[in-house]
């Protein structure tokens, strides 16, 4: 069902697009205020002189005052420069914050990926992501620095551990988590920094030709070398065994040195890094899945915390310096009030 709003904003598409308007495919939101919608050909095409399309388009509504269009403009020219699949902008509405953009079709890397497509669609995104590090534009990028690495570990916090699970921590737990929050965040910006897609994962990623089509790209920043490779093994969706994102992740860590990106020589060194790196995403993720919940209206993200969860439970096994942060996530787990949670 097509509301007033989305009705204007594929109204709009039809007359830049100089056609006669035809079917209508909403196609869902994501985890911010933006909203898409597919316009489709007619089946029995359209009589003269203002003819239906000849080929599917998506039109993005975009609240200008929540999500302004500026970033995705520069950011999709800095990947389609560097030969990235993006949508192509066909027309853009600043004031009303709607872009007609081409389709790069329907099916998600994550619908393939059960299906148990994977590791040819793994490796195409792997080269998609060579490109973006080694060839997109970082100029201006703004940077993941220490306040924003921080704000975002703390969303854990404000969203998920005192709001969810109804937990504040002590003095002591405060200590403990600014310790930890130091420690992550120094490893994160010890290395290398690269273009940075910050959300690389199965759901962004569509199937098309060239493989892959990327999406949800506007909020780039200059990031750490790891960010973008674990976002794409440890998926918010979709699990895979520890040791093959171990050696999925170590493969590509070969792959980028051998094209001269800033990589270490040592897999050991490069495994840690993949896994503080993680650390901060998995909480990060956690913070916002419930804010979503809360504050948009949209609980089935809670569905899938646990997964992050279990994430962070073998990250901090296997890294000492961690386990203070998995006491805790265990005593305030203990001492949750949420109902059902």
């Amino acid at each position: 069902m097509i509301d007033e709003a989305g009705q204007r904003a594929c109204d709009w598409a039809f007359q830049v697009l100089q056609c006669a308007p035809g079917p209508i495919e909403a196609i869902g939101s994501d985890a911010s205020q933006r909203r898409y919608f597919r316009l489709l050909p007619c089946p029995n095409g359209s009589p003269p002189p203002h003819p239906g399309l000849t080929r599917s388009v998506i039109v993005m509504d975009a609240p200008p005052d929540l999500e302004p269009l500026d970033s995705f403009i520069d950011i999709q020219k800095r990947l389609a420069d560097a030969n990235v699949h993006v949508p192509e902008i066909l027309h853009v509405n600043h004031d009303e914050g709607w872009m007609v953009l081409s389709d790069l079709g329907s099916v998600t890397y994550l619908e393939k990926l059960t299906e148990g497509h994977v590791n040819n669609l793994f490796e195409d995104a792997h080269q998609a992501l060579l490109s973006m590090q080694s060839l997109a534009s970082t100029q201006g990028l703004a940077a993941y620095d220490a306040p924003r690495l921080l704000a975002e570990m703390n969303l854990f916090v404000d969203w998920f551990l005192t709001h969810h699970w109804g937990v504040e921590p002590t003095d002591e737990e405060w200590a403990q988590w600014d310790l930890v929050c130091a420690l992550i965040i120094r490893w994160a910006l010890d290395q290398p920094k690269v273009f940075c897609h910050r959300d690389f994962m199965p759901r962004n990623l569509m199937v098309s030709q060239p493989n892959p089509g990327v999406l949800d790209f506007q909020d780039a920043v200059l990031g750490p070398v790891t960010y973008d490779p674990i976002s794409l093994y440890l998926d918010a969706f979709i699990s895979w065994p520890r040791s093959d994102v171990d050696e999925s992740l170590e493969r590509y860590r070969q792959q980028a040195k051998a094209l001269g990106l800033d990589v270490p020589d040592q897999a050991d060194l490069w495994r840690r890094m993949c896994d503080f790196m993680s650390a901060q995403r998995h909480l990060k993720v956690i913070g916002i899945f419930a804010r979503i919940a809360y504050r948009d209206g949209k609980p089935r993200y809670l569905q899938d915390v646990g997964r992050f969860f279990d994430y962070l439970t073998d990250t901090c096994a296997r890294n000492p310096e961690l386990a203070v942060l998995a006491r805790l996530i265990e005593a305030w787990q203990n001492r949750q009030t949420a109902s059902g949670s």
